[in-house]
């Protein structure tokens, strides 16, 4: 039975989710509206059995190309002459997305339950390749990179997928949306749908005065949001190649109708020569609170906001609000140094946008976001303090150097934060009255490499917490990933990771920004070549 209830833990009022056999589908990135990271539904897996002798790698699946975006997962989807199922879905490099059985790979299970794929090599359609954009990045293939995001009311996944199509010879580049049924893999609502926009401003790509959405150079790397009917995709670049921006756009989600645009950094701020202020958050999907509004981070470009008519929102955080006539900056936070952050390549929106639950005291909605340099930067959504030249005061509260660069997001757990930043420990900070402490409560006994991790958190409600992250560290050099796991309460107990039992248990080639999914009892990680699982042994 699918029944809605309140998430009372993480204050979000009441949100639809589909609880089925007990069960909490994880259908968005990072699990939730505000990207907590949490499932508090996990029953099976305890600190007590998250060991190397009673827990490990169950079985691998095998894909076609790197898994950037995070592993989402559906309990009971009825799949046409192949029963019920509860089903992982998985999106890869190669254009591709998976429906697999969830629980078992023997039998009629060790093939995907579907396959969407994107690209047809007979028929000049591929994903775009990483000297096609001069950046390696992402590489060799540049296809999906944002997380799909899933509306269960519907039984529809949104997936936008970027494709390089010759046609006598000349060569295109598109961005395309497809809406997929999860029963399937069919395409819905008469889609796919091609991803075109402009926006007023000077900066280039520009035709009479307007900047121009660009398919080939525009990089779809934050995960996807839904709301309300709505769906919010957003840009950055590739490897910082100018001419770029930042875009935000709203779509229908069942017709595909774009129903308003918002750039970024449509003109040449006063600090800088170039546009850009990327939506990056290292495949981070901005959060959405319980108004609809929607925040992110941006990253290095152009700012002059705090100027009369300035509209340039370089290494600032945003509140954005959707209505009839489009989107409309409700509010914004840029740091006083952010001309500085602009010159020496420290992204503020290199990290995600965590929205924390209702807090006791004079500023109950608070949100936390870190980038390249590692400042702690705590921020009262009501009033997020716009931009003061003279230093960071006006904001609820700044921890600066805290760790290291972040390239990922936060989670949140029983009213504490984990952070993940590159050379650096898994660090918790604890809430107390709606500040943080100014040192952690506890971190990893060892750090993790670049880019740092994005940690996930399950429990049983507040009991049985357990924080997974990917050390990533690898990546570069086609080395394995390693999934380490910790006691929540306390990270300097690692209760398990995949190098205690290499043979068994070993990743995959290590992908950047990898997120691990949690749900009944199992563990999903997507790697360069396949979808690694684990659960008890």
């Amino acid at each position: 039975m699918c029944r809605s209830f309140v998430l009372q833990a993480i204050s979000l009022g009441v949100f639809s989710l589909c609880l089925v056999n007990g069960q909490i589908a994880v259908v968005t990135y990072h699990n939730d509206p505000s990207r907590t990271g949490q499932n508090l539904n996990e029953t099976v897996l305890k600190p007590s059995n998250v060991n190397v002798k009673s827990f490990g790698q169950l079985f691998t699946y095998a894909v076609d190309g790197q898994v950037y975006a995070q592993p989402l997962y559906v309990p009971a989807v009825a799949i046409g002459g192949k029963g019920t199922h509860n089903v992982i879905f998985v999106a890869t490099q190669n254009d591709s997305v998976y429906a697999f059985d969830a629980d078992s790979n023997t039998g009629a299970n060790a093939s995907p339950l579907w396959q969407a794929a994107f690209a047809n090599p007979a028929m000049g359609i591929t994903p775009v390749t990483s000297s096609q954009v001069s950046c390696s990045d992402i590489s060799p293939q540049i296809g999906i990179t944002g997380t799909p995001v899933i509306d269960q009311s519907t039984g529809t996944l949104y997936v936008v997928a970027k494709t390089a199509e010759v046609t006598d010879g000349v060569t295109q580049y598109y961005q395309r949306i497809h809406a997929l049924d999860i029963t399937s893999g069919g395409e819905k609502f008469g889609g796919p749908f091609v991803i075109e926009a402009a926006a007023p401003g000077s900066c280039p790509p520009n035709k009479g005065g307007r900047v121009v959405f660009d398919p080939l150079h525009q990089s779809q790397r934050a995960g996807l949001v839904l709301a309300d009917g709505t769906l919010f995709i957003s840009f950055a670049s590739h490897c910082d190649n100018s001419p770029y921006t930042g875009w935000v756009m709203a779509f229908s989600a069942t017709t595909g109708e774009r129903l308003a645009v918002f750039n970024t950094a449509p003109d040449k701020g006063t600090n800088s020569n170039v546009c850009r202020a990327g939506i990056w958050q290292s495949g981070g999907a901005p959060a959405v609170d319980t108004s609809g509004d929607l925040f992110l981070a941006t990253g290095n470009g152009a700012f002059n906001a705090s100027l009369a008519g300035g509209l340039d929102y370089g290494d600032s955080q945003l509140k954005l609000t959707l209505s009839k006539t489009g989107f409309a900056v409700a509010d914004y936070f840029t740091p006083h140094n952010q001309a500085d952050l602009d010159e020496n390549d420290t992204d503020l929106g290199s990290g995600g946008v965590l929205l924390l639950p209702d807090q006791p005291g004079t500023n109950p909605h608070l949100l936390v976001n870190v980038g390249k340099e590692g400042n702690i930067y705590l921020v009262n959504r009501d009033d997020m303090g716009k931009y003061n030249p003279g230093g960071d005061n006006q904001i609820v509260q700044w921890l600066p150097n805290a760790i290291g660069g972040v390239w990922g997001t936060p989670a949140y757990f029983d009213e504490s934060v984990y952070f993940g930043g590159q050379n650096d420990s898994l660090k918790a900070f604890t809430l107390t009255d709606g500040l943080f402490g100014t040192e952690p409560s506890s971190q990893s006994p060892s750090p993790f490499g670049y880019p740092g991790p994005t940690p996930s958190v399950s429990a049983d409600g507040t009991h049985n917490g357990i924080v997974w992250a990917v050390d990533s560290g690898a990546w570069s050099s086609g080395g394995p990933g390693v999934l380490h796991v910790y006691e929540a309460g306390n990270l300097a107990n690692e209760l398990y990771n995949t190098t205690q039992f290499p043979k068994r248990d070993q990743l995959g080639p290590a992908i950047k920004f990898s997120v691990p999914t949690i749900a009944n009892g199992k563990v999903y990680v997507g790697t360069g070549t396949s979808l690694a699982v684990y659960g008890l042994l």
